[in-house]
């Protein structure tokens, strides 16, 4: 299969698996069955990866229950700077970091996050998106996502980096992610192939980590019904 047609193929398989009617979970895990299906090699690289990233406990010491949230002061896509304070003074605040608008788990992530946006509110919980993409592809996530909610860009994976969430994809990664027509460098405006862990945190209004979910598999993400289930609790625990 040439890279135009499995481009294509993907597509087709991650537009079908965003629209389904199920949870979270269940649509990433179509996903990775079809790019299975279609692509084993390029999925049994992804295994490889994901066991060296295990083997090497990355994001083991990314922010616990418990502990504070380090702060940040990054641009909207708006271009606006905003910082983990300000969204800590509106109440209890998820923060959810995505690999880029090229994912299609992250396009099934921000679209199951935008789901949720009413019973998040209604909590008086928020909802922030992260990621190393520059601004114009932060907007693009955004606006396929009909996100109302903000998503910052992370230049370099700065403060991914400084949670002990960016990883090295590796040269067997990079080479078959060009190949299939999944370019982070293009979005990133970076060759540099760091790449954060999709990692959640949801810090309470105290700038308490209450939860956090962190699997250095891309293929998996907090499911949305414990996402909201913590903010509730956050704000309930002021």
């Amino acid at each position: 299969m040439g890279t135009d047609s499995l481009a294509e193929v993907l597509e087709q398989a991650f537009l079908a698996c965003r629209s389904l009617d199920a949870p979270l979970a269940k649509r990433l895990e179509r996903f990775a069955g079809e790019v299975r299906r279609v692509s084993p090699h390029f999925a049994a690289a992804v295994d490889r990866l994901v066991a060296r990233l295990n083997a090497g406990e990355a994001g083991n010491t990314a922010p616990k229950p418990g502990e504070p949230m380090p702060p940040f002061v990054l641009p909207d896509d708006k271009s606006e700077l905003v910082s983990l304070d300000q969204f800590l003074e509106k109440g209890p605040v998820a923060i959810s970091f995505h690999r880029g608008y090229w994912c299609p788990y992250c396009r099934i992530n921000a679209n199951a996050l935008e789901d949720a946006q009413k019973k998040v509110a209604e909590h008086g919980g928020q909802i922030v998106a992260v990621t190393p993409d520059t601004q114009k592809y932060a907007s693009d996530l955004k606006a396929e996502a009909g996100a109302t909610f903000p998503i910052l860009t992370d230049i370099d994976n700065g403060y991914a980096m400084s949670l002990d969430l960016a990883i090295w994809v590796g040269e067997e990664m990079r080479k078959l992610m060009v190949e299939s027509g999944f370019d982070p460098g293009i979005s990133q405006g970076s060759e540099n192939w760091m790449l954060p862990i999709p990692a959640t945190f949801v810090v309470g209004a105290d700038g308490i980590v209450k939860a956090r979910f962190v699997d250095p598999d891309y293929r998996k993400r907090m499911e949305i019904d414990e996402l909201v289930a913590a903010l509730k609790d956050a704000g309930a625990g002021g």
